[in-house]
């Protein structure tokens, strides 16, 4: 994780609904060296539209190949050494599975995402979750 400190990283996660659930990953983060929920995602590589990297991620992360359709959040990330802007699209499943992926920049070993799964809301307010617009306005957001 040290390759992210002073430096600004772009990313770019999906937010997969199905049957009133959210689709998210637990991973260790960055931040706090904790596991947290956040919705697959990652950086975008140069040359790599925003559209393609959360296709990209999201399929690295579960298994699932994903089309986005728009644009949802905007995160800014600022702390001591960590910088990041965060994009989140809604997306809707093209094909696929459901499993745990991993990260193909990290060997084996070092894999960082622990489970990946369905919450419905309830669930989520119950979890550390990041970004928290996913345990606020997220929710109200899906419904306009």
């Amino acid at each position: 994780m040290s390759g992210y400190k002073n430096k600004v990283r772009i990313r770019v996660c999906g937010l997969l609904i199905e049957d009133d659930s959210l689709l998210l990953v637990e991973l260790l983060s960055p931040i706090t060296n904790k596991y947290i929920w956040t919705p697959p995602g990652g950086g975008v590589e140069f040359g790599e539209s925003l559209e393609r990297t959360v296709e990209r991620e999201f399929q690295e992360e579960t298994g699932i190949v994903v089309h986005p359709k728009e644009l949802m959040h905007i995160n800014e990330l600022i702390t001591k050494d960590f910088h990041a802007v965060e994009f989140f699209y809604k997306v809707e499943r093209v094909s696929g599975e459901l499993k745990l992926g991993s990260d193909p920049e990290r060997k084996s070993i070092d894999q960082i995402i622990k489970n990946a799964t369905f919450l419905s809301k309830n669930e989520i307010q119950k979890l550390d979750v990041a970004p928290v617009y996913i345990k606020e306005s997220f929710w109200q957001d899906i419904l306009n």
